[in-house]
């Protein structure tokens, strides 16, 4: 796709981190915008930080979500045609995704699935509503967010992360699945799977505040702990030992 002018895209988990830049980038391109989230103000507060760079006549519309809930991924596809008076889309960037549920064994079952129902469901029922509305586009993109841990299915030694893992995995066996699929039944469509590795955005909050059924910013040490676990924090201190040694012993190394 040469150019976003023009186009309207949707994007899900769009009140913050990736899913909040990707409707920015979009919007400052002359790309109309319907992007959704579990949390109705903060993906208001995207639609207002968008709009502001959006040129003239890119609309930018926010809607409320659970992409876990195939009903309301139904209800979000009718306000996105209502609200942008259109009977198609061009790019559906499938990206709402918490973490949570790492033991399949020590966790809760609701939790572990919970994540997955978010991580997976939630892309392949926007999948099932909205592939439809894009193979009505002349060029139409499906772009399924995975995971680095879509291939390394823990976070490190000694701390499982299957719930995560597992959904992972399964979107990018899923878009793989679907390339070939739309190759012969709808070969305008394009599928694309992203597998970011780790990015400073506020998932370990925002899943707090799914796991918990609190929408504060405020976060107690007992709703911490299973978000941080002490095998997690040991890992992370080992890397930081180790790298900081690496950079002492490349410190003494001649310079040019």
């Amino acid at each position: 796709m040469e150019s976003f002018a023009g186009k309207i895209a949707v994007v899900t988990g769009g009140g913050s981190g990736m899913g909040r830049e990707l409707v920015r980038q979009l919007a400052a391109e002359g790309c109309s915008v319907a992007a959704c989230d579990v949390h109705r103000g903060a993906v208001a507060a995207t639609e207002e930080l968008a709009s502001e760079r959006a040129p003239a006549g890119t609309k930018v519309t926010s809607h409320s979500c659970d992409v876990a809930d195939e009903a309301q991924v139904l209800r979000f596809r009718d306000e996105v045609l209502a609200a942008h008076a259109a009977d198609h889309v061009d790019l559906v960037f499938s990206n709402a995704g918490i973490g949570g549920g790492g033991s399949f064994i020590a966790d809760p079952r609701e939790q572990w699935e919970s994540v997955f129902g978010v991580d997976f469901w939630g892309v392949y029922y926007c999948a099932r509503a909205f592939l439809p509305l894009l193979i009505k586009s002349t060029e139409g993109v499906l772009v399924n967010t995975s995971s680095v841990n879509g291939f390394w299915a823990s976070i490190g030694p000694g701390v499982p992360h299957t719930a995560y893992s597992a959904a992972k995995f399964a979107v990018k066996g899923f878009s793989e699945a679907l390339i070939a699929d739309l190759r012969v039944n709808a070969p305008h469509i394009k599928v694309s799977v992203v597998m970011p590795g780790h990015i400073g955005t506020s998932i370990t909050a925002n899943s707090r505040k799914i796991q918990a059924g609190n929408l504060t910013d405020d976060i107690s040490a007992t709703e911490l702990a299973p978000l941080n676990p002490p095998a997690s924090r040991m890992a992370r201190a080992s890397w930081v030992r180790s790298s900081a040694a690496r950079a002492s012993s490349n410190s003494s190394l001649p310079r040019k």
